[in-house]
């Protein structure tokens, strides 16, 4: 992944502060205040820059949020990031000057983005589809690998709804078996996660399907140990990265799965409506597209982006995502939502009544956690910190009644005084029992 000593500071934030507007109608030191902010920093580590908050100050500057609400819900769509924004307005603008000859200008430019989130990724950028959103990025190869009648299939009972439903599709067109592993609630145990899985695997398994991190509550997936497991017997393993890409520093080696699917809107923070997934070269011409192509070339990745007329303008502003990702270092931004997490969290554990979903040790967690209180109604909780405080959560109930709480999802985009107020409110309607 991208080394933190790579882009220094100085460059980063005067980057931050040009491309985004910092400086517009400021006063005539502010550039000279962000620089400072990069000198004093400079030799920390991502651990000690966590807490620094006159650094993730200025990174705050780069957002368009609203601050009268504090933002708590951002494992659907992370908030918007200006320079983000405002590509997507320049690149709709000109695609806007010739019609279809501009966009076929602008979307030459979509190479240069593959190549980018390949090399973060890890992986040939032949090898990658850049598609529209993190469900499709799953359900290219859902739909398209290739199975018999009683060939089977392993996923878990947590993994994504949507995806689930694309299995149970082929599963009732195709009677292949879709085996859902039972996990128990989480946090469900490394070890144990690995062997309920493992337990499921049969001769006839010809994929495993597993989370990165799953949506519930970021419970991480031993997928090094299923890989090399499945492999060993023929099996392909599929991961969805939704919330793995750009959450944590990894690199594809690591996992050593098959195929890899990501949400850019997500962790990277690129325009809503993008997504990738990984399908290693000598797949691509077994995997079936999900939307057949105008002309077929079965070993060319872009076989799998030929959906029709779609306009360029929110898929090259991907790169001024990337740009900022790399101009903080994912170490430091894992370090930062790190941080904050575990500091509301760590007061909330504490109380009675409250329970965690989600693992606190931070080798199995990051920017994600969810928790419920004991007698009291999760949906009803989100609706009064909407409507009394401003403070935007997600209700999280799962189908099965394994999880019922709400969950929290930070961003860099967030300051320690505003996880300080979430932290304040629970604490007072946990203590009195009773929505405050």
């Amino acid at each position: 992944m991208w080394n933190r000593h790579d882009l220094n500071r100085r460059d980063f934030l005067r980057g931050c502060a040009v491309g985004v507007g910092v400086l517009a109608g400021a006063p005539a030191n502010a550039l000279e205040r962000i620089l400072e902010a990069g000198r004093s920093t400079a030799g920390l580590s991502p651990e000690q820059l966590a807490a620094d908050e006159d650094f993730w100050f200025e990174v705050q500057q780069a957002f368009t949020e609203d601050r009268n609400f504090i933002n708590l819900n951002n494992g659907t769509v992370q908030n918007g990031l200006r320079i983000v924004q405002e590509a997507v307005r320049r690149h709709s603008d000109f695609t806007g000057n010739a019609a279809w000859h501009s966009m076929a200008i602008l979307g030459k430019e979509i190479e240069s983005c593959r190549r980018r989130l390949a090399s973060h990724l890890g992986c040939d950028p032949e090898e990658l589809v850049i598609c529209r959103g993190g469900t499709e990025a799953g359900q290219i190869p859902i739909m398209g690998i290739d199975l018999k009648r009683g060939d089977e299939v392993v996923i878990t009972n947590q993994d994504y709804p949507r995806l689930l439903s694309a299995w149970r599709q082929r599963e009732k067109r195709e009677s292949i078996v879709l085996k859902i592993v039972p996990l128990p609630a989480p946090p469900v145990p490394l070890d144990l996660f690995y062997r309920l899985v493992e337990q499921q695997v049969t001769p006839r398994t010809k994929v495993i399907h597993i989370c990165h991190f799953t949506h519930w509550t970021g419970q991480l997936s031993p997928i090094r140990r299923i890989s090399d497991m499945a492999h060993a017997k023929g099996i392909e393993v599929l991961v969805d990265g939704a919330h793995g890409f750009m959450h944590v520093p990894f690199k594809l080696a690591d996992l050593g799965c098959d195929y890899y699917t990501a949400s850019l809107h997500k962790w990277l923070m690129a325009p809503p409506g993008n997504g990738f997934v990984r399908i290693p070269k000598d797949r691509i011409s077994k995997v079936w597209p999900l939307t057949p192509p105008w002309t077929d070339s079965p070993n060319d990745i872009r076989r799998y982006e030929d959906v029709g007329t779609r306009t360029p303008a929110n898929r090259v502003a991907i790169a001024e995502a990337i740009t900022f990702n790399e101009g903080i270092g994912i170490e430091r931004k894992s370090a930062r939502i790190r941080y904050l997490k575990e500091r509301w969290a760590n007061r909330l554990r504490l109380l009675l009544k409250v329970r965690f979903y989600s693992s606190l040790d931070p080798a199995e967690s990051c920017g994600v956690a969810t928790f419920g209180i004991e007698g009291m109604d999760m949906a009803k909780l989100t609706d009064h910190l909407l409507d009394k405080w401003g403070i935007i959560v997600s209700p999280i109930k799962h189908p099965d009644g394994l999880i019922d709480g709400i969950r929290i999802v930070v961003n860099v985009s967030l300051s320690a005084k505003e996880i300080d107020t979430f932290a304040d409110v629970m604490e007072n309607i946990i203590k009195k029992g009773a929505l405050v």
